[in-house]
């Protein structure tokens, strides 16, 4: 029987995924959906159906999901975009039928996307370090921040509490722009001054976290689980550029089952961390895919067809984790065929 698979509004590289999905070595068959509100999206190319994803307000989109799944009797709907507020129907889609691949319910997520309520939450628990922090909302918090971890001998740098990526990341630095730094590659840094003064023009903003800049090296640990039990663990590290070596690297692995036994995520997730004399320090929780789960699985587990199969209670083999293996990626021409 065919299982029918929709993504919603998503990166570009879960086109990979979605391949790993559709060409599992078992044999599984399944049929793809995408929207997206982006014509030109990769996804749309990929899937067996496209359309377009309408531009609607936040309040009504969760419906709009749901009756989609419903129109187009969806079996296992993979969300990223307005992921919190799709996990707070999952008993409406599960009426029609529609199983949620979600790292978590409403709860959870909500736990996990907000950095400053993470750091609270795993503050403490074993083999796991968070960086020194503050989280601020006006100019007088911002400023005190600084001025203690400059007192600490931290350089310092910021971030939105809430966020993907490197939206908003920003290193402060106290000297002005030089007319040789327009000549450098684009930097993330900030004036201390500028921005103090940006963030004054207002009397509170969305809450910011300043902490502790760390340059050492980042890893995204890649992890596969149900709410029992942590199946597998992958470190990536990014070596320099586009460089990426998976490393069977034992403390981060411990550290990603210390989390799990606080945290209880599941199917695909990914944890981020950077080192700090030779201290692996967390950034983020990501409750999803990440963008470059596609090197983790050269280790030899197939991440989305394995979560697929959890969420659909089937059993599950996880083969002996292949590491020692470096990797990078280049651009490859794909042929636009479909216009929606």
């Amino acid at each position: 029987m065919t299982t029918r698979i929709w993504y919603n509004r998503t990166f570009s590289t879960a086109s990979h995924y979605l391949e790993m999905i559709r060409n599992n070595s078992e044999g599984q068959p399944f049929e793809f959906f995408a929207t997206h509100p982006r014509k030109y999206s990769l996804m749309l190319q990929v899937a067996d159906h496209a359309e377009m994803e309408p531009i609607i307000p936040l309040k009504d989109y969760a419906q709009y999901c749901l009756n989609f799944c419903s129109k187009h009797k969806i079996d296992v709907f993979i969300p990223h975009y307005r992921m919190f507020e799709i996990a707070k129907h999952e008993h409406a889609f599960k009426q029609i039928g529609t199983k949620l691949l979600l790292s978590g319910n409403a709860s959870l997520i909500q736990t996990v996307s907000d950095k400053g309520e993470l750091f609270r939450t795993l503050s403490g628990v074993e083999n796991v370090i968070v960086p020194d922090h503050y989280i601020v909302n006006n100019a007088e918090e911002f400023v005190y921040a600084y001025q203690s971890l400059k007192a600490k001998g931290h350089r310092v740098c910021f971030k939105p509490v809430r966020g993907e990526g490197g939206s908003g990341f920003r290193i402060i630095q106290e000297q002005q722009a030089s007319l040789e730094s327009l000549y450098n590659p684009v930097s993330a840094a900030v004036n201390l001054q500028e921005v103090t003064k940006l963030l004054s023009s207002v009397q509170n903003f969305e809450p910011l976290m300043v902490m502790e800049y760390m340059n050492g090296y980042e890893y995204s640990i890649d992890c596969l689980a149900d709410h029992n039990y942590l199946y597998a663990a992958i470190p990536r590290k990014k070596v320099e550029g586009r460089i990426r070596a998976l490393e069977n690297n034992q403390d981060l692995i411990q550290l990603a089952h210390s989390i799990h036994k606080i945290l209880p995520l599941r199917y695909n997730f990914n944890i981020q961390v950077i080192y700090q004399d030779s201290v692996p320090k967390l950034l983020e929780i990501n409750p999803r895919t990440s963008g470059g789960l596609y090197t983790s699985c050269l280790s030899g587990i197939n991440f989305p067809y394995l979560s697929v199969k959890l969420l659909q209670g089937q059993v599950i083999q996880i083969p002996e984790p292949s590491f020692d293996i470096f990797a990078t990626h280049i651009e490859q021409e794909v042929l636009m065929t479909r216009f929606c």
